[in-house]
């Protein structure tokens, strides 16, 4: 099979709150009594319309559900039903569509989100393709100006919200509904970046002013260990290095804590931006060219280029007793990280066996 077969365009989906406003639209047709639809077309923000299938519809209550598709994006929602109810509201509102949160979609209880606390987690963009699918639904039905309640609910929401941050970010009892354009992006780095903001926002909020910033969740609760910061000073910055750095410095943070594993230290040390493995993907030759800058010997180094992983680069250099080269690579990312964030940055480096193995200023 050649490489031309092998690839393919990843497919694009839905987000949460394009699907949660495809079932507001079904309801309201249910809540109109008018004949079950088994699809449904929604206005996204760019103005395109998009058709959803219908999972399930009924009338006592009015409700519909949506099966989110992610695409080929690896989401935790993906197969999720997001559903809505609705009702009339008996008296005029202030609003005329009402949007409260059901079972599966959580609460804010912590400043910093875009949703104000102890409203339902409904981000602003989903909020408005709510809104709008609803007034379509009732735009000839004779009853636009009457009030009506949207109740968005997720199935299992609860347990699918133990696989993401929100109890953290202060979203408590399930879900967030998501999303800025209604599209998923596969594999993109939005849904990162857009986490880094909301858990600063939150850290900022209540005051914190040093934050850890770890390329994953075992270095995160070593150092958290170590520290004892509050719960809000986590931020799972993932790959994304340098767009992390340069966010504690728009948040106004004074000083950041950098917990990493020894290949991610490399990359930091080489000003690699995106330490993905397919974004500046790390040579053995380059970190090894490093540490003869950094005083190996080239003899060693000749050896070094030879090694498989950046792991067994750590592994020769303790075997060598050569900390003090460990320590230069340490102290070389956290000079990296400081040029990118301009504030102070202590590094931490972890290992999965040891936990906090080496700290540099």
């Amino acid at each position: 099979m050649g490489a031309s077969s092998r690839k393919r365009t990843l497919r694009s989906g839905y987000t949460t709150g394009a699907c949660a406003a495809a079932a507001a639209k079904a309801a309201v047709f249910c809540l109109l009594g008018r004949e079950h639809p088994e699809t449904v077309e929604i206005s996204f923000p760019d103005g395109s319309r998009h058709c959803f299938s219908l999972c399930r519809t009924g009338g006592q209550p009015a409700m519909a559900t949506v099966v989110k598709d992610a695409g080929d994006d690896p989401d935790v929602t993906n197969g999720a039903e997001i559903g809505a109810e609705v009702n009339w509201l008996a008296r005029r509102p202030t609003e005329r569509i009402v949007l409260t949160n059901g079972p599966g979609v959580g609460l804010v209880t912590k400043p910093g989100l875009p949703v104000s606390i102890g409203q339902a987690a409904i981000n602003p963009v989903p909020r408005q393709m709510i809104r709008a699918a609803v007034a379509e639904a009732l735009t000839g039905s004779g009853r636009e100006g009457e009030g009506v309640e949207v109740r968005i609910f997720v199935r299992d929401g609860e347990i699918l919200a133990e696989k993401t941050l929100n109890r953290r970010l202060g979203v408590i009892g399930g879900l967030s509904i998501l999303g800025t354009t209604g599209i998923v992006r596969p594999v993109s780095a939005q849904a990162w970046t857009d986490t880094i903001e909301a858990s600063m926002q939150v850290a900022r909020a209540i005051g914190l002013t040093e934050t850890i910033l770890s390329t994953g969740r075992t270095s995160e609760v070593m150092v958290q260990g170590l520290l004892r910061l509050p719960e809000e000073a986590q931020v799972m910055m993932g790959d994304y290095l340098r767009y992390a750095l340069e966010a504690a410095r728009r948040h106004g943070f004074s000083r950041i804590h950098l917990a990493a594993m020894w290949g991610k230290l490399v990359k930091a040390a080489l000003a690699v931006p995106q330490t993905h493995v397919r974004n500046g993907a790390l040579e053995v030759r380059q970190a090894a060219d490093l540490l003869v800058r950094l005083g190996l010997d080239r003899d060693s180094a000749a050896e070094f280029r030879a090694a498989n992983t950046a792991r067994e680069i750590y592994d020769r250099l303790q075997s060598m007793r050569r900390n003090d080269l460990i320590d230069a690579v340490c102290r070389r990312a956290g000079e990296q990280a400081r040029h990118w964030s301009g504030l102070p940055v202590r590094v931490y480096l972890v290992t999965a066996e040891e936990g906090v193995v080496h700290v540099a200023d």
